[in-house]
C-alpha cells in the first residue's frame, strides 16, 4: 500500500510520556506532577469564567495572564509569551529560533527528551554535549562547540536539568549567554521555583534569552496546561508571529483565568513549594541511608540508583506495589530511577516498600 504520509512522519520517534495509573489506589511519582491541588482560587477562578463566556473565542493574546505574570515577574508585560503548556512553547521557540541550515542546536546528552523530538520534528541538526561521569552538564564542551567556525543554531538547557535535578547558577548560564550572542540560548525552567535563581534577572542585559517556564509544577496545574516564555520584546514577537500561523487561540478562556489567579495567591505557592522541598529533603535522607546513590536536586524529584539492584527491576518491584516511577532504558542512566516528590505520605509509602524490596 503506498503510504500517504509526507517523509518527515516515517523518521519521527515521539516522546513517550510517563505511565498512567490505571485505576485508584496508586501513588503516582512517575510524572513530576504536584501532590498538592491548586490554589482554591485558582478553582474558584476557573468556576467564575465558566459561568459566562465560554460560547466566545478566549483572548487570542491572553493579556490578563500575560499581566499576571509580567507583575509577578516584574518584567514589562511586552516580554511575557503565554502557551498551552511549556512544551508547546518551547516547539514554537525551536521552529522560531532554531533553524538556521546544518548549523546545530547544542544540548546535553542526558536532559529532557522532548528536544530531540522537536529537532527531527522541524529538522534541526542537534549536536549533543556529554555530561561528565557524575552527570553534570560540560560548560567547556558547550563552549567548545560554541565556538567553531561553521557556527551554531543555538543552545538549549534545562535548569535545573532534567531527570538529573542539577541547577547551573547564574553566572555560568552567563557563560553561555556569551559563547555566541547572535544566537538565541533557551532556558528551561521548569523545575525552578524548587530551587535556584532564575535566569528571568538576565533577561534585560541578554538580547539572546529565552526563558521558559511551566505551571504544571510548582503551581500544580498540570491538568490546565500553561507554560508561559520571558524575552526581551523581538524575541516575543517572534514567538507570537510563529504562534499565530498555528494557532491563534492555544488558550482557553478557563485556563487563562486559572493561571492568572494562581500568581496572586502567594501564600498558597509559597506553603506547598515548601513542602515539597521538605519532603524531598526527607527522602533524599532516607533512599542515602538504605544505600542509594542520590543525585543533588533542586527539582521536585530526585535521581537515584542502587549498586547492588537493578533499576529496572526496582521499578517492577514497586509498580507491583502500585508506585509508579520513572525508568529511562538509555544508555549512561539505564541504572537510575526518576522520583517525583510526593507528599509526606506518599514518601513514607515509598520508603517503606523500598525497604521490603531491598530486604526480602
Amino acid at each position: 500500500m503506498v503510504s500517504l504520509h509526507s517523509p518527515r512522519v516515517e523518521t519521527l520517534s515521539p516522546y513517550v510520556p510517563g505511565e498512567q495509573a490505571p485505576g485508584d489506589g496508586w501513588i503516582k511519582l512517575n510524572t513530576n506532577e504536584n501532590p498538592y491541588p491548586p490554589s482554591p482560587a485558582v478553582i474558584k477562578a476557573i468556576a467564575a469564567a465558566a459561568a459566562e463566556g465560554l460560547e466566545r473565542y478566549p483572548d487570542p493574546q491572553a493579556r490578563h495572564l500575560r499581566a499576571a505574570i509580567a507583575q509577578y515577574h516584574g518584567v514589562p508585560v511586552e516580554q511575557v509569551f503565554a502557551g498551552n503548556g511549556s512544551d508547546e512553547v518551547l516547539a514554537l521557540a525551536f521552529c522560531a529560533f532554531f533553524q538556521h541550515g546544518v548549523q546545530p542546536l547544542l544540548m546535553a546528552d542526558v536532559t529532557y527528551g522532548f528536544y530531540e523530538v522537536y529537532c527531527r520534528l522541524f529538522g534541526i541538526r542537534c549536536a549533543q554535549i556529554a555530561v561528565d561521569d557524575g552527570l553534570r552538564l560540560d560548560l567547556d564542551g558547550f563552549a567548545a562547540l560554541g565556538a567553531a567556525d561553521a557556527g551554531i543554531a543555538g543552545m538549549v538547557i534545562a535548569n535545573p536539568n532534567a531527570p538529573t535535578g542539577e541547577f547551573l547558577p547564574l553566572e555560568r548560564v552567563q557563560r553561555l549567554l556569551e559563547i555566541q550572542p547572535r544566537r538565541l540560548v533557551l532556558v528551561d525552567e521548569a523545575y525552578i521555583d524548587f530551587g535556584g535563581q532564575s535566569a528571568i534577572a538576565l533577561v534585560e542585559r541578554y538580547p539572546n534569552l529565552l526563558v521558559v517556564q511551566t505551571l504544571s509544577k510548582s503551581r500544580a496545574l498540570a491538568g490546565l496546561r500553561v507554560g508561559f516564555a520571558i524575552g526581551q520584546a523581538p524575541l516575543i514577537d517572534a514567538l507570537e508571529r510563529v504562534k499565530n500561523s498555528f494557532n491563534s487561540y492555544p488558550l482557553g478562556h478557563l485556563a487563562q483565568a486559572g493561571a492568572a489567579a494562581a500568581f496572586l495567591d502567594r501564600a498558597y505557592f509559597e506553603e506547598t513549594r515548601q513542602a515539597v522541598i521538605g519532603t524531598r529533603t526527607l527522602l533524599c535522607a532516607h533512599l542515602r541511608l538504605m544505600g542509594f546513590d542520590v543525585l543533588p536536586s533542586q527539582a521536585n524529584f530526585l535521581f537515584v540508583r542502587h549498586p547492588r539492584f537493578d533499576a529496572r527491576e526496582l521499578a517492577a518491584g514497586l509498580k507491583h506495589a502500585k508506585i509508579l516511577v520513572r525508568h529511562f532504558p538509555r544508555p549512561r542512566v539505564e541504572q537510575f530511577l526518576r522520583i517525583s516528590v510526593g507528599s509526606e505520605d506518599q514518601a513514607a509509602s515509598l520508603v517503606r516498600t523500598l525497604r521490603a524490596i531491598l530486604q526480602p
